[in-house]
C-alpha cells in the first residue's frame, strides 16, 4: 500500500459498512454513503488496488463447528528449528492463525480444538522441535475490528 494515499471520510464510511457486511450490494452501499453505485464501485476498486481492501471474508464461529476450546500458543523453536517449526504450524489445521512476533517466542498462534486431548496431541506434535506455552481463551473482550480510518 502506498502510505501517501489516505482514505477520505467517504472511504472510511465505505470501509466501515463493508466491515459490518462484506456482502452489501453496491446499490445499498451507495445509499449508505450518499453516492451513486458507479462512484462507490470505483472507490471500492481503488481501495482494492491501493491494497487497503485485501479481500472479502467470512467470520466463522469455531464453537458452532464443535471446537469447544480456543487457545493462544506461544511457540519457541529449539535452536536451528525455526523454519521447520513454521512449516509444522502452517501444516496443522487446528492453528487457524499465527503471527511472527518479537521476544523470546517468535510465534504466537491461535489454536482451536474439540477437546483437551486434541490440544495435547497438537502440542505434542511440536514437542520435538519447540517449547510451547498455552493460554486457554475464556472469552473475547474485543472482537476483530477495523482500525480507525
Amino acid at each position: 500500500m502506498d502510505l501517501s494515499i489516505q482514505p477520505d471520510a467517504i472511504d472510511g464510511r465505505i470501509l466501515a459498512a463493508l466491515d459490518a457486511d462484506g456482502r452489501l450490494p453496491m446499490s445499498e452501499l451507495a445509499k449508505l454513503v450518499g453516492l451513486s453505485a458507479p462512484s462507490v464501485a470505483e472507490r471500492v476498486r481503488r481501495l482494492q488496488s491501493d491494497g487497503i481492501i485485501r479481500g472479502f471474508t467470512i467470520d466463522i464461529d469455531s464453537k458452532a463447528l464443535g471446537y469447544q476450546i480456543r487457545a493462544m500458543v506461544r511457540i519457541r523453536p529449539l535452536p536451528g528449528k525455526l523454519h521447520l517449526v513454521e512449516r509444522l504450524i502452517q501444516d496443522i489445521p487446528q492453528f487457524i492463525e499465527c503471527d511472527k512476533i518479537t521476544g523470546d517466542d517468535p510465534f504466537l498462534a491461535r489454536l482451536v480444538v474439540h477437546s483437551i486431548e486434541e490440544m495435547d496431541d497438537v502440542l505434542e506434535s511440536l514437542s520435538d522441535h519447540a517449547v510451547t506455552s498455552t493460554a486457554v481463551i475464556k472469552g473475547t473482550s474485543v472482537t476483530r475490528r477495523m482500525p480507525p480510518v
